[in-house]
């Protein structure tokens, strides 16, 4: 175990030696841009400054790691941690390039040992004392956090979509590691997806009663957890047309029971396959399996008419895989025809 004095020490040898590569990079971002002085975002309530882009960059999550990787950054990041499925291909070269300093949720000590200058999470809950530590901790340590803002939309703008708050995420990034074009690109190519899921909505008749649905994202002693009110998969149901069933609930991803479920009766059922995570209850055919088999669901129309739909669990959380889920939700919800 290393000491935490020395653990302080080499966490400022790696900061003044992060400066030093900066400049003697000749001033400039990686995409041609002038560095800046400082640069500087808002990020869940706090200010983020930087002196120069991040040079050992720490991803506390697979969600923060696949858009570090989507935007280039694989060479500017120090560690990754809590990996939940496996990395798609398209990003399996550029991942093999970083280091992974703890297979599930990192410790304070993990992350102190990879000399972070900048930290990265898709949650806040990632920043506390038993896990990563407290962003005041790390600020006093010089180690400036960024939160995603999907995770806290009371300090955005009033009237953000979740989808807007993520795509902010990409082009706050950008700016901070001086890669502004390419997330820039990211961010304009996710909103033609969202724009064209939209599209089918419109076919819904005006003052039409909304389809309904359910997102099952997975089964834990026997019993199901949903897309609560506050989550992404409610700004997916709007966008093409529907309505999450669990609106109501003030809570992302809420324990319910399946008597539940069906009382709310949903048109149909989206179901978030988490096969990868291996856990009882994860896979899609469990899933399926679990409503087939209950005395009530199994009676409802969406369970006997087959109108269930299967999308990647890890993409119904906010991530830069997540106009994927959208895409095929709004393709399913084509193919039911909007109807009842």
């Amino acid at each position: 175990m290393r000491h935490p004095a020395r653990l302080g020490i080499a966490l400022t040898l790696a900061l003044a030696t992060a400066g030093c590569s900066t400049a003697a990079g000749g001033g400039s971002r990686a995409d041609g841009e002038p560095a800046a002085d400082a640069l500087s975002v808002a990020s869940c309530g706090r200010q983020v400054s930087l002196a120069a882009p991040p040079r050992r960059a720490v991803a506390l999550d697979q969600t923060s790691t696949e858009i570090l990787l989507e935007l280039g950054l694989q060479d500017r990041m120090a560690g990754t941690a809590n990996l939940k499925t496996k990395i798609p291909a398209q990003y399996g070269a550029a991942y093999a390039e970083v280091p992974v300093i703890a297979p599930k949720i990192a410790t304070g000590e993990q992350l102190r040992a990879a000399t972070p200058d900048f930290v990265i999470a898709g949650s806040a809950d990632l920043y506390t004392k038993d896990r990563a530590g407290t962003r005041e901790e790390l600020d006093a340590l010089k180690v400036p956090t960024f939160v995603s803002a999907v995770d806290c939309p009371r300090q955005n703008l009033a009237g953000a979509t979740p989808f807007d708050l993520l795509f902010s995420d990409y082009e706050n990034l950008g700016k901070l590691f001086g890669v502004r074009e390419r997330a820039g690109r990211l961010a304009a190519d996710q909103r033609t997806v969202v724009a064209e899921a939209a599209e089918g909505a419109a076919k819904v008749p005006p003052g039409a009663d909304r389809p309904t649905v359910v997102y099952l994202y997975s089964v834990f002693n026997g019993m199901p957890y949903v897309a609560g009110g506050t989550g992404l998969p409610s700004e997916m149901s709007r966008i093409v047309g529907a309505k999450n069933a669990f609106d109501d609930v003030d809570e992302d991803w809420p324990e319910v029971t399946w008597e539940e479920v069906a009382e709310r009766e949903p048109d149909f059922i989206v179901i978030g396959d988490l096969s990868e995570r291996g856990r009882p209850g994860d896979s899609a055919a469990e899933k399926r399996a679990e409503m087939a088999r209950h005395p009530v669901v199994s009676k409802l129309a969406a369970v006997r008419d087959d109108r269930i739909l299967e999308v990647p669990g890890i993409e119904l959380d906010p991530s830069v895989r997540s106009v994927h889920a959208l895409g095929l939700v709004a393709k399913g919800m084509k193919d039911l025809g909007h109807v009842r």
